[in-house]
């Protein structure tokens, strides 16, 4: 059954010109039809490059809306209008221009996971695989991260030359996870190094062997010779792992890292899309010519200096 889906998927894309982005924290079945799959910045590069005229995401809100505006000249849609991401709307525009009236000479850096809105009025955008990099090239010396504070203290950490101030916000499925559960998974798997995603609070990070974003923490596992890994993010990620790594064991850190926005999206929920797309039954992202042009600004940034 589900191969049948695919196979009608693959047939659907092809008669209606469709290119399909997945989040690596999509289900394996997706995974196997998308053209690209990867974290933010992957998925961001690949956008930028598309040359269908149709993008169809498999992700969260925020991630369509940032393929919309690399492909401001392509129809954009996301098979699951529902899929969004808490930690994107945690902060208002109104709330960071008020902190730069305060401290102009202070550049704002926001994670990606935040909205087109909350973009415009950024200097830089990054991902937690270009963070480090991007605010170290930066010209600019005192700087505000929004909005996960974790993510944003990893950087301080790797970054101590600069005056990095931080606010209180973060994605509540990473933040979830607690020092006792990486100590306990080390007793269960004395022999697997433990990898997490800097969007895990820093006495969670504080004890891995490894701290890195979602392509990080699969390439490690990829290329390192050891044979047993406890892995800190989303839990679909051990899946893929063990699909592609069959001579390895993965172990998750916790089942809370289960993002119920991520999961939202079914392979049926492609199909729908897929068909729809012609007849306004697919959910398309809509933004005018200045909401693109105002937050992409940050986004154009964060890919010359990344």
């Amino acid at each position: 059954m589900i191969k049948d889906i695919q196979q009608e998927i693959l047939k659907l894309k092809a008669e209606k010109d469709i290119c399909i982005l997945a989040h690596s924290y999509q289900a394996h079945e997706i995974i196997e039809i998308a053209d690209f799959t990867g974290d933010s910045y992957k998925l961001s590069v690949d956008a930028s490059n598309v040359r269908s005229k149709n993008i169809l995401f498999c992700g969260v809100h925020f991630m369509a809306e940032t393929a919309k505006m690399l492909s401001p000249d392509k129809r954009v849609f996301l098979a699951n209008p529902l899929a969004g991401c808490p930690m994107a709307e945690q902060m208002e525009p109104e709330m960071i221009e008020a902190l730069k009236r305060q401290e102009p000479d202070r550049k704002v850096v926001a994670y990606i996971n935040t909205t087109a809105k909350l973009k415009s009025v950024c200097d830089v955008c990054v991902t937690s695989s270009s963070a480090v990099k991007i605010v170290k090239a930066m010209d600019a010396e005192k700087i505000l991260f929004i909005p996960d504070c974790n993510l944003g203290a990893f950087v301080q950490k790797n970054v101590p030359e600069k005056d990095i101030k931080l606010l209180q916000g973060g994605c509540p499925v990473h933040a979830a996870v607690a020092p006792d559960e990486v100590r306990q998974a080390k007793r269960l798997h004395p022999d697997a190094l433990v990898l997490v995603h800097p969007e895990c609070v820093p006495k969670v990070s504080e004890q891995a062997d490894y701290v890195g974003s979602t392509s990080g923490i699969i390439n490690f596992a990829k290329n390192s010779e050891a044979e047993e890994f406890i892995i800190g993010t989303e839990i679909s990620i051990a899946e893929h792992l063990q699909y592609e790594c069959p001579g390895k064991k993965f172990y998750i850190l916790s089942k809370k890292i289960l993002c119920p926005n991520m999961k939202l999206t079914t392979l049926m929920d492609v199909y729908n899309s897929c068909a729809g797309i012609d007849n306004g039954e697919a959910f398309e992202i809509k933004m005018t010519e200045d909401e693109i042009s105002s937050a992409r600004v940050c986004i154009d940034e964060m890919l010359r200096l990344g």
